[in-house]
């Protein structure tokens, strides 16, 4: 069965009740694949959001250790959008096979990358969220890493026969050279920390906020970033959580990652050692997200969203594009 067949609008408002809400019937799907997320309406107050974990894929230990982090950098003042506790005194609840948390409403737009003072700023609070990060580990979450982000994707996208027959060869081949070139990478950048890290900060997970003054319905207050969705927080390499804000060409990204760095190093030290992951991070997310398709493609949402995974134009161009990160990760560090 598909993982979100039961989850119908009637399911969402029981579940919502059975943790102690009282949704007014108000109810809108939001754009989410990982997840399940809908903004639901309460009587005489602000709508709130509430996400349904996709299930199988965290325990609740691990969902409640991303909990605790983020719940960790709200306690320091930094600007992240945390969940809410509810009535079983909990930030997480269960009902049936579904794990739910609920969030306040956290209106914004992207932030302005193109900015030098922009990319400054989130440099800033990622320097301040990475010091927090580095104060313990994650016990329950793993580690972003070549076994977890490279040979675990290519191996189940070959076990279960995604990549077309008279391509697979080709494939296999140049994921390998890639992962080689990540090993290279890595053992280049030498033996960097491991911190709890955001794990996927992209700018669609970073709402830029105008001053609004003090809210006491979300806690945020002040024109700045705020940093949501901390799912995939993870161990991992500090550079992950700053390579995603640098895009163009090379010399454009060099400009970025100074203005990023200028912040960043504000509230935490930044090993420049770890300026040869920066193409090695970037090969495994792509291996990882053809990875992370094949896996939720029992999910109708996925077929219909990715009609072209499984065409042989994808596979060829995701060829080309391994081919392209090898000669990348063989160039001097960013």
């Amino acid at each position: 069965m598909a993982p979100y067949a039961g989850l119908t609008p009637d399911a969402v408002l029981d579940a919502l009740e059975g943790a102690g809400l009282h949704p007014d019937g108000r109810l809108q799907a939001l754009n989410s694949y990982e997840n399940r997320v809908y903004q639901f309406g309460i009587e005489d107050a602000p709508p709130l959001i509430a996400k349904f974990y996709r299930p199988g894929r965290w325990s609740d230990a691990q969902i409640l250790e991303e909990h605790e982090f983020v719940a960790e950098l709200a306690a320091r003042e930094i600007p992240v959008v945390a969940p809410l506790a509810l009535a079983n005194g909990s930030t997480l609840h269960t009902h049936g096979d579904y794990r739910i948390a609920v969030y306040p409403r956290c209106g914004g737009r992207a932030p302005e990358l193109e900015d030098p003072d922009t990319l400054e700023w989130m440099g800033r609070f990622l320097g301040r969220i990475h010091a927090v990060g580095a104060l313990k580990p994650f016990v329950e979450r793993p580690a972003l890493d070549i076994e977890t982000f490279g040979d675990e994707p290519r191996n189940y996208l070959l076990d279960h026969e995604f990549v077309p027959a008279d391509l697979e060869e080709a494939w296999t081949g140049v994921v390998d050279q890639a992962l080689e070139g990540a090993e290279r990478c890595y053992e280049r950048a030498g033996d960097v920390a491991i911190i709890r890290l955001h794990g996927d900060c992209h700018s669609g997970n970073v709402l830029w906020i105008e001053d609004r003054g003090n809210s006491a319905t979300t806690g945020l207050q002040g024109t700045g970033p705020h940093f949501v969705d901390f799912d995939d927080a993870r161990m991992g390499p500090a550079i992950q959580d700053l390579w995603m804000l640098l895009s163009g060409e090379r010399e454009a990204m060099k400009v970025q990652f100074g203005h990023v760095l200028r912040g960043y190093e504000d509230f935490a030290e930044f090993d420049d050692r770890e300026r040869h992951l920066v193409e090695a991070l970037r090969t495994l997310r792509l291996i990882h997200y053809s990875g992370w398709i094949g896996r939720r493609w029992d999910d109708p949402a996925f077929p219909a969203a990715f009609p072209w995974f499984n065409t042989p134009r994808y596979w060829q161009d995701r060829i080309l594009e391994l081919r392209e990160q090898i000669a990348l990760m063989d160039e001097a560090p960013l």
